[in-house]
């Protein structure tokens, strides 16, 4: 069933532990992920970046429209998320397509127009009953938010948090987008300081490169939203890879999707059966 992203996020925060947040690209990815949260018996993100926008000819609606109604039929919580959004026109364009939240990325200007620009957004956004999102890593320049080494800074965060009003921040504590190994190793103590500065959810980007055990003790430590892309393209690639393999003949794309569907959807039930259970506190 859809729910507002906020909701979902607010009842994992006062549980302690936190919401997986997966990249949706095509159908069966969506599918996928909502099989896997039914599974789990947990609730669930559903994210269409605007890079996925930009892949399916730059129109929001089609893709929008038919994630939603995997969201409306599922018998889980369901969440509608527009992710790392740079435009002002696409922005402008999810409370109608039926989104509760999106992540505004204005990280690639300089910090002062970073916060004016998401400052509006969010204004905007309220305005249409939209959940905020937000990204400090690097001042200035996301393609060094998760580079290594780099980290985000508490006080920072804190500042820019009550400077634009954003629901939610995520922050750079050792994790990178596209990763293909799960070899990240987190700043366990820099998220217990995030957390304790910031009043809002903290959210980790890049968590397909993090191994469970860093997971679980992100999610112990502050962590509430966890988003996760890479992990299920690899595994529905993997899938489709050994179906055309193992036969040089099949053609029907609905039985090497099927097998790529379910992989995700295995993916996706072990993610949040994680996530739904941390580690307890040694």
């Amino acid at each position: 069933m859809f729910t507002p992203t906020g909701e979902i996020v607010d009842a994992a925060r006062a549980a302690g532990i936190a919401v997986g947040a997966f990249n949706v690209i095509t159908v069966e990815h969506a599918e996928a992920i909502v099989d896997g949260a039914e599974r789990a018996g947990r609730p669930v993100i559903l994210q269409i970046s605007e890079n996925a926008v930009r892949f399916h000819h730059g129109r929001l609606a089609p893709i929008a429209a038919a994630t939603r109604c995997i969201a409306d039929a599922s018998a889980v919580k369901v969440a509608l998320h527009l992710d790392h959004v740079e435009s002002d026109e696409l922005f402008d364009q999810a409370a109608g397509c039926g989104f509760g939240s999106v992540m505004y990325d204005a990280s690639k200007h300089s910090y002062d127009d970073n916060v004016a620009r998401t400052a509006a957004a969010v204004r905007r956004g309220h305005a249409q009953g939209l959940w905020v999102e937000s990204e400090l890593g690097e001042i200035g320049g996301k393609d060094g938010a998760h580079a290594p080494g780099v980290r985000t800074d508490p006080g920072d965060a804190a500042a820019y948090v009550a400077a634009t009003g954003v629901d939610a921040l995520a922050v750079a504590v050792g994790s990178s987008h596209a990763m293909h190994t799960r070899t990240a190793r987190l700043d366990h103590e820099l998220i217990a300081r995030l957390r304790a500065a910031v009043p809002v959810p903290l959210v980790l980007h890049g968590s397909s490169g993090v191994p469970d055990d860093e997971l679980a003790a992100a999610v112990r430590e502050g962590m509430v939203k966890i988003n996760i892309g890479t992990a299920l393209n690899s595994a529905f690639t993997t899938a489709v890879r050994e179906s055309l393999g193992s036969n040089a003949a099949l053609v029907d794309p609905r039985r090497y999707l099927a097998s790529a569907r379910d992989a995700m959807t295995a993916t996706v039930a072990s993610a949040l059966r994680l996530l739904g259970e941390p580690v307890p506190c040694p």
